[in-house]
């Protein structure tokens, strides 16, 4: 199997010398994912944990409803890329018929080749979980997803998507190229082992485009939390979903841009209210 990541003889120009190094680097490969045997999308993405990948693309693209309606599974490497072959049970087959399209998505981009505006901007499902979070609680899951990042510590060119519960800490991580491919992956993983996404938080180390979103409400996690800036179609879609989005979240704070009613900010004021009087 093609490894994530290589080493690579490179030129380091610094202080006026130069000298020759190697570097661990993030390995990119094409994805072909097919469907009964007919192809549906090829995107760019790091050749590790593919059947995360496969059943979380199928779930957060709406091909199938759950990790068994995929009958079968196979990963066959080819010398220009991987392909991921999933055979669908009978109705999910039928209904993707209807749907067929095809897809070539670069790193990064997780709309390319959609053919239609209608295709783009499907309705997002409504996320109605109540689940509130703490303001602590965000800045140690940020802390822990930091620490889980193995592959982007050596390669420091790679996004994480992961999976935040009050009552587990952080439950998983995945790491790609591209930011909807760890996503993807971490639905995958949490999809296979049945762990619902309510009541917990997405975080990502990207910025929150609005298929991030999509993906997050196909999922049904109720809060998303991102290191970078919205867009503002991502906004609008979180507002639509019902979606607790954060984002420019950093070790001394946040912003929220959508249903503030899940952050607990009172009890945090309580908190520290409680402490000034104790200390009074």
């Amino acid at each position: 199997m093609t490894k994530p990541a290589i080493w690579v003889a490179h030129s380091v120009w610094r202080a006026q010398e130069r000298a020759e190094r190697e570097r661990l680097i993030p390995e990119e490969t094409a994805l072909a994912l097919t469907y009964n045997g007919a192809a549906y999308a090829v995107m760019m993405a790091t050749p590790r944990d593919l059947a995360d990948f496969a059943v979380g693309f199928s779930l957060t693209e709406g091909i199938v409803a759950a990790p068994q309606d995929i009958n079968q599974f196979d990963i066959v490497e080819q010398e220009i890329g991987i392909e991921l072959r999933l055979w669908l049970a009978a109705p999910r087959a039928a209904a993707l018929d209807q749907r067929r399209r095809h897809m070539a998505g670069p790193t990064g981009c997780g709309l390319c080749g959609i053919e239609s505006l209608a295709q783009a901007m499907r309705p997002v499902p409504r996320v109605t979980d109540g689940a509130r979070f703490r303001p602590a609680e965000i800045l140690q899951a940020l802390d822990a997803v930091a620490f889980r990042q193995d592959l982007n510590r050596q390669t420091r060119a790679v996004h994480a998507a992961a999976f935040w519960r009050s009552t587990s800490g952080l439950v998983a991580v995945r790491e790609d190229v591209g930011r909807h491919n760890a996503l993807d992956k971490l639905v995958g993983a949490l999809a296979r082992e049945r762990i619902a996404g309510a009541p917990g938080m997405i975080v990502l180390t990207s910025r929150v485009s609005v298929e991030m979103v999509q993906k997050t409400a196909a999922f049904g996690a109720p809060v998303v939390v991102a290191m970078s800036a919205p867009t503002g179609l991502a906004v609008r879609t979180a507002q639509a979903a019902g979606i607790t989005l954060v984002a420019v979240a950093r070790s001394d704070g946040f912003e929220i841009f959508s249903h503030p009613e899940r952050i607990a900010m009172e009890a945090q004021a309580e908190a520290a209210q409680e402490v000034v009087d104790n200390v009074a």
